[in-house]
């Protein structure tokens, strides 16, 4: 079940796949919230960050079909050095997947440096052949509950149709993203 603040963002991003990944994928930080996309003969390197920086790991030979870069690149200091490395490790039509956040309570791991609009990923994607995805999940009652406690930020949702925290989650508006991610293909 997810919570809140990923509940939108991982139903539209799980919505660009017709099927499980069953191939050779990089996650970085935060890969769990993805495992319902990983098939079972998936061979994943799951790392974490700090402890790996993806800004200066360089796959020497090593490539990927998938680049899942969950929650990071508000932490590092140069973005654009990120996401062209994560093009530069994926094969020829590979997949690269970053999260971010835009209105988000500054969380240091051990820096926080930046917020992203949907037209910055947009931006920092441009080297990429081709955008699949690009938005934000924006809602103000969930930021007002986020703003009241960190604890709402983690709540968890039900699929049950009729819910008020189903519905409230599911509401879209445009001026105000709390999570923002893009999907782009090399």
């Amino acid at each position: 079940m997810a919570h809140l603040t990923r509940y939108y963002m991982d139903k539209r991003i799980k919505g660009c796949f017709n099927e499980v990944i069953n191939r050779k994928i990089l996650g970085i930080s935060g890969i769990e919230d993805f495992r319902s996309l990983i098939g079972k003969n998936a061979e994943v390197l799951d790392v974490r960050y700090p402890e790996v920086d993806i800004q200066s790991y360089h796959m020497k030979i090593i490539s990927f079909d998938f680049v899942i870069n969950d929650q990071i690149i508000k932490h590092l200091k140069n973005p654009k050095k990120t996401i062209e490395e994560s093009y530069w490790i994926l094969k020829k039509g590979g997949i690269a997947i970053h999260t971010t956040c835009f209105i988000n309570y500054i969380h240091y791991c051990p820096k926080g440096y930046w917020r992203f609009s949907p037209d910055a990923l947009r931006y920092l994607c441009k080297d990429f052949s081709e955008i699949l995805q690009c938005e934000g999940w924006e809602n103000r009652i969930a930021i007002l509950l986020c703003f009241i406690s960190n604890k709402f930020r983690f709540m968890k949702i039900p699929e049950t149709k009729w819910s008020i925290r189903r519905l409230i989650i599911t509401y879209n508006e445009k001026k105000y993203p709390i999570v923002t991610w893009v999907v782009v293909k090399k």
